[in-house]
């Protein structure tokens, strides 16, 4: 039996560069995408997945996230006396997410070194996931929830979330050497992170969800650099193809990059198309451009 699993690590510390002047101030992972910031999306993912324990890699300078989650009962106040219930209700589902930690990365040296900054939450021989917001995956089901049950059928193996790109986009992304398909998930024996693509071992590249088994701390413990001379995680993968294996699985969703511009206002166009209050007018709006 398969344990469940309970924890989701967030890495957020990065700058944002790529939307100053926005993030001068705010967050990047702040920036909303239709009425909620693009990490709240992430969040809820997790949630809707069973995730109880939400633990945010950060950096000592968004004092606004941690304001964000956090009860605000003066506001609550307001709303009560106003009778804005429905706006009450929202508020208040955030508190219901799930549990918050907040852990400092005082220093940025990569996606692996990130995660290495939570194991201390996580427990021996205990699987987790790890949640990338940038990456904001729109579907029926929660991501998260497709990828808990390609771990189950693994009997435990960590799981990763594909997504196919033209041969030339590879060197943008982890890319994985697949041994074969089972079903619907494949068996993964090796990793290359942004590969040229005439040296790409296939086009299916890493998204950012991840289940991983405790074990990867093994590698990343031991901190060492590699593309960018940053500490990746991609390296580190690779230690789990062993029992109980790792494996990729392509995900049914549609994803937008929200770490760049065009991404970042793709998603927004359809997350409104999605919403039932305002799809017919951004329709006809979209029309008359």
């Amino acid at each position: 039996m398969v344990n469940k699993i309970k924890k989701a690590i967030f890495p957020i510390a990065g700058l944002g560069t790529r939307f100053l002047p926005a993030t001068k101030t705010l967050p990047k992972e702040m920036l909303t995408v239709l009425d909620r910031p693009v990490l709240e999306w992430a969040v809820i993912e997790a949630s809707k997945s069973g995730i109880e324990e939400m633990i945010f890699v950060t950096s000592s300078k968004k004092n606004s996230i941690f304001e964000y989650f956090d009860r605000s009962l003066e506001l609550e106040s307001i709303l009560k006396k106003k009778k804005k219930n429905k706006e009450l209700k929202i508020i208040q589902n955030q508190n219901k997410l799930g549990n918050f930690t907040y852990v400092v990365q005082d220093e940025p040296k990569g996606l692996g070194h990130a995660v290495w900054c939570a194991k201390r939450f996580i427990n021996q021989n205990e699987n987790f996931v790890v949640i990338l917001p940038d990456d904001i995956i729109l579907s029926k089901v929660p991501v998260i929830s497709q990828m808990i049950e390609i771990h189950k059928k693994t009997n435990g193996g960590s799981i990763l979330a594909l997504q196919s790109v033209p041969k030339k986009e590879v060197y943008k992304y982890g890319v994985i050497d697949p041994e074969k398909k089972i079903n619907d998930f494949y068996s993964i024996k090796n990793l290359v992170e942004k590969p040229k693509p005439t040296k790409a071992p296939s086009n299916l590249t890493v998204v950012g969800r991840y289940i991983l088994n405790y074990k990867v701390f093994t590698q990343l413990e031991k901190q060492k650099k590699g593309y960018g001379n940053e500490i990746q995680l991609t390296d580190s993968l690779i230690s789990l193809t062993t029992n109980p294996g790792l494996f990729g699985y392509e995900f049914s969703g549609e994803r937008f990059d929200c770490g760049n511009k065009l991404g970042f206002i793709e998603a927004n166009v359809k997350f409104g198309l999605n919403d039932k209050s305002i799809t017919d007018d951004l329709k006809g709006i979209l029309r008359n451009i």
